[in-house]
């Protein structure tokens, strides 16, 4: 598999030296590229990716004052909430339901949502905060967007960074249009692989062990424990690998998203992989679906079935930058107080496993409580990661530099391939936690152009500072 995936890109890294005339790395030293491109726009800050994350940080930029241009391959914004049917965003609070340590943009986007009652909140549940309809999220997004006077530029792919004597001052991306550049002076990655840190040449890292990808779907006329219960004696026969059922009702429809699926051995970074996976992922979906139209004792009298397939696999891990932090294991599972978090945490550690090992997924809590999950329908495995103590952490932190690759002059990154270790890495992924890393990269984005220093010279103590002013909690 290693030695396949280095062939494909030696490969890739020549077909792209003979596609614009010069090596990766003459690009990556600053060459110019395609000088003969038209200049489609020009923006302070340029943001590539729109999810909820991308778009949290263009908002943010945006409401300091910055002009903002924001990039996205899909046909609208929200990333995994809408292109992956993820409805989920994890609590606001610590696990005590003590403290709120998550405020932002995050909490304002909800209360958006709740005017039109396309949101569930779960009162004091350490799964759920809010269950919400990926759809009004999509038209919600739309809306920050037009509001902030933000530049979309949707149905657009990211291709490669742009430089002139030596410095990035845009990216080439294609669309409808062509091929066309957008010229900024500071740029976000909110890409969720890092693709543009990888093609300027920062450090990157494919994680050992990444955590499998899941196809989720809306259905309708579901039960979700009868699913569970029959997946325990029916999986092999449809062959759905072993895993761990979740989902959560739609607000304002009758429809259940359910998230059962997971594909093993993807690397999703990577092109040829990812289609397999997209493909598998449908596959399983299917094979649910065959399974309880058979065996539910429903599934002949109810209205059972596919209302909607994502647009996108939902990706948990791919890539990991080189940034001027790596957050550890012990950072996160002791509650280590960091002086330049941008963010704060209590969902628990959700790591799911790369093969079929026995154990698809292992939970750890910050109280030191550990299970382990495997088969469908079976009981979990109770234990511990650490003794039992007096007194547990209630939340983690995620530190600005973790956020700022290495090199970087003017380009932060914001979601999935931030830097941190692997158990660290899988509490810290989810959404309410990735749009506080957007929201960050926002505000570290505009104080950059405000000051006119290099990324790697901001003040962590100000951007604290200018989130705490913008709704955000700073501890």
């Amino acid at each position: 598999m290693n030695s396949r995936r280095t062939f494909l890109g030696s490969l890739l890294s020549g077909t792209l030296g003979l596609l614009t005339g010069k090596s990766a790395s003459a690009r990556a030293e600053g060459t110019p590229s395609s000088p003969a491109l038209p200049v489609c726009h020009e923006a302070d800050i340029c943001v590539l990716g729109g999810s909820a994350t991308g778009v949290f940080a263009a908002v943010r930029a945006a409401r300091l004052g910055a002009r903002v241009a924001i990039v996205e391959r899909a046909n609208g914004f929200g990333g995994v909430a809408v292109n992956s049917l993820v409805n989920v965003w994890h609590p606001l609070f610590d696990t005590q339901f003590e403290r709120k340590i998550i405020g932002g943009l995050t909490e304002e986007t909800v209360a958006r949502l709740q005017k039109r009652n396309a949101v569930d909140i779960y009162d004091k549940n350490r799964s759920v905060w809010a269950g919400f309809n990926s759809s009004e999220l999509k038209i919600e997004l739309d809306e920050l967007v037009v509001e902030s006077k933000i530049r979309p530029f949707l149905h657009t792919l990211f291709s490669e960074p742009y430089y002139e004597s030596g410095n990035l001052t845009g990216v080439i991306v294609d669309g409808k249009s062509g091929r066309r550049i957008i010229k900024a002076r500071v740029f976000i990655d909110a890409t969720g692989d890092g693709d543009l840190c990888v093609r300027m040449g920062f450090g990157s890292r494919l994680p050992a062990h990444p955590q499998p990808p899941t196809m989720c779907a809306h259905l309708d006329g579901f039960d979700l424990t009868r699913c569970n219960n029959l997946l325990a004696e029916h999986a092999k026969e449809y062959n759905i690998p072993q895993g761990f059922l979740w989902g959560l009702d739609i607000p304002g429809t009758h429809s259940f998203m359910f998230a059962g699926t997971r594909v093993y051995n993807a690397a999703c970074a990577e092109a040829d992989d990812l289609t397999a996976a997209e493909i598998e992922g449908r596959r399983q979906v299917r094979a649910v679906m065959d399974m309880y139209r058979r065996y539910a004792d429903n599934a002949g009298t109810a209205r059972f079935g596919l209302t909607a397939l994502p647009s996108a696999l939902g990706i948990r891990e791919s890539r990991h930058i080189d940034c001027l932090y790596r957050v550890t294991d012990d950072d996160a599972l002791y509650g280590k107080r960091l002086p330049d978090a941008i963010a704060n945490c209590s969902y628990t550690f959700d790591l799911h496993h790369d093969t079929e090992t026995g154990h698809a997924i292992t939970f750890r809590s910050l109280d030191g409580v550990e299970e382990r999950y495997g088969a469908p329908g079976a009981p979990p495995e109770i234990g511990r990661w650490r003794p039992e103590t007096a007194e547990n952490p209630t939340f983690y932190q995620i530190p600005f530099r973790s956020i700022v690759p290495k090199g970087s002059r003017n380009v932060l990154l914001a979601g999935r391939m931030f830097d941190a270790e692997e158990t660290a890495f899988s509490g810290m992924r989810v959404m309410v936690n990735m749009n506080q890393l957007g929201e960050a990269a926002g505000v570290g984005a505009y104080l950059a152009l405000d000051k006119d220093i290099s990324v790697d010279q901001i003040d962590a103590a100000d951007v604290r500072k200018t989130l705490a002013a913008g709704g955000s909690v700073i501890i």
